[in-house]
């Protein structure tokens, strides 16, 4: 790959200093047209990462994560356990889109979509820029001493920060344990759930810890996507790129001068006014080429553009490109990688909506009692203990529930002795017998079919075992 003129290669992180120290990055505050489609995207997500454990699409909530008690839902679609492999389908799916948008458009999710992203430059970095100033005023007020106007500002500052991570630690754990739950504890006595109040305060403490003082160290050091990245991104993919060809042509960057004809001196269109680094919130040189701590934000892009309008230079001398669009000036064309992760997407995508189509709202298990043999009664009859379990996945209670024996003749006795409820999103569980003639029996381990019906609808079928004797006649 070719490279800047001026390229400067690094040993380390750009929020490192050259003592290894923490480096905090005071960021320009971004503006452009890239900045309001993104501020517009990042409103809807917001919105809807914030109203999502509240939402309810048939009595289901529209996202939630109930690892506790085993209960997912996924655009109001409930996954029990037994749905597991559905669950593995549709994390499959997720992470084979997330890939497929990387090797085509670079870390476009980091920019646009990832929730850190999100929150961090468009809520928490809004409220310092209205409390603390732009990037100069950011600078000079941590270099001045403690005075009553830091003190202020800097209690203020905190003090949001830590109200809005409060927030995002409830909806957080909305997406675990529900939202109705959530409601329930927050309106009652916080005494009476003191484990979810510490659970709370913990989340809280994380949220504020991240967005307060981690910050962009998050995307560099922690998230495994920015590594994955690295494995991901060719030189046709498209991610925010600066045009060397342009910026630095045979004499390389300079400085603008008015009325210089750059073009005829050989200088390249960048006149290293730097404006790209000082608005890039994660402190790295664009013009360096790509490097690990980009996300693709586009702050650069707007400042860049602003600044070739502002000098009579043409636009787009950091853009959304390719390597080979920059060097080789190709457009962007589908190769055998972009299309064989597209072909695997949508075969796992059919499968899916196939299966969630295939999908019994009920789901009944029927096993035999370990430990216990059949037993033999009179009239030949053999009997066999088992334990039930059925499971209602739907938003209403199902009455009337019994069993009846579809593959041979005989009885199915309930210990209760009379027919069930199975609860809306729960289950039922109890015991019963399974009685037969030996002479119906073909083997001394049979299977034997089962219907389960409400009232007088079938809603389900399952298979079981059935003991009997080896010598049956």
């Amino acid at each position: 790959m070719e490279t800047p003129k001026n390229e400067q290669f690094r040993d380390s992180i750009g929020t490192i200093d050259k003592s290894g120290k923490r480096s905090w990055v005071y960021p320009k505050k971004p503006s452009g047209k890239f900045y309001k489609y993104r501020s517009y995207v990042s409103y809807f997500l917001l919105i809807f990462l914030l109203s999502a454990p509240f939402i309810k699409v048939n009595g289901n909530q529209f996202l939630l994560f109930n690892v506790l008690e085993r209960k997912f839902n996924i655009f109001g679609f409930p996954f029990w356990p037994q749905d597991f492999h559905l669950l593995v389908i549709s994390m499959i799916i997720g992470v084979v889109f997330i890939i497929l948008f990387t090797v085509v458009f670079g870390r476009i999710f980091c920019g646009w979509i990832c929730p850190q992203t999100i929150f961090l430059e468009m809520v928490f970095r809004k409220i310092e820029y209205w409390i603390d100033g732009d990037r100069g005023k950011q600078i000079r007020l941590d270099k001045q001493p403690w005075n009553a106007e830091k003190i202020r500002k800097r209690l203020l500052k905190w003090f949001i920060f830590f109200v809005i991570s409060f927030i995002i630690a409830n909806v957080f754990l909305a997406y675990l344990i529900g939202g109705d739950t959530l409601i329930s504890y927050i309106t009652g006595n916080p005494l009476d759930n003191i484990s979810t109040l510490i659970s709370l305060l913990i989340f809280t403490g994380v949220f504020y810890f991240i967005f307060a003082w981690f910050r962009e160290q998050v995307c560099i050091i922690a998230c495994p996507y920015g590594r994955l990245q690295g494995v991901l991104l060719d030189n046709k993919t498209i991610n925010v790129a600066y045009d060397y060809k342009r910026g630095e042509r045979e004499e390389g960057r300079s400085k603008f001068k008015k009325n210089e004809d750059r073009e005829a001196l050989g200088k390249g269109d960048c006149i290293d006014c730097k404006q790209c680094v000082v608005v890039c919130p994660t402190n790295i040189d664009i013009r360096n080429g790509t490097q690990l701590e980009c996300v693709n934000c586009t702050a650069c892009i707007d400042e860049c553009d602003h600044m070739m309008e502002s000098v009579g230079l043409p636009k787009g001398l950091i853009r959304y490109a390719s390597e080979d669009n920059i060097a080789k000036k190709e457009p962007f064309k589908l190769n055998a990688r972009v299309k064989g992760y597209s072909a695997v997407l949508f075969i796992l995508v059919g499968i899916l909506i196939g299966m969630l189509f295939l999908r019994n709202d009920v789901e009944a298990t029927i096993l035999r009692l370990p430990g216990q043999l059949y037993q033999h009664k009179e009239n030949n009859i053999i009997s066999n203990v088992y334990t039930y379990k059925v499971i209602n996945k739907t938003t209403k209670d199902i009455d009337d529930v019994s069993y009846k024996l579809l593959s041979h003749k005989g009885t199915i006795k309930l210990v209760s002795n009379h027919d069930f409820t199975v609860p809306k999103q729960g289950l039922a569980e109890g015991t019963l017998f399974i009685e037969l003639n030996a002479s119906a029996l073909k083997s001394d381990k049979e299977k034997i079919e089962i219907g389960v019906y409400s009232g007088d609808k079938l809603i389900e079928t399952t298979i079981t075992n059935f003991l009997g004797p080896r010598s049956y006649k």
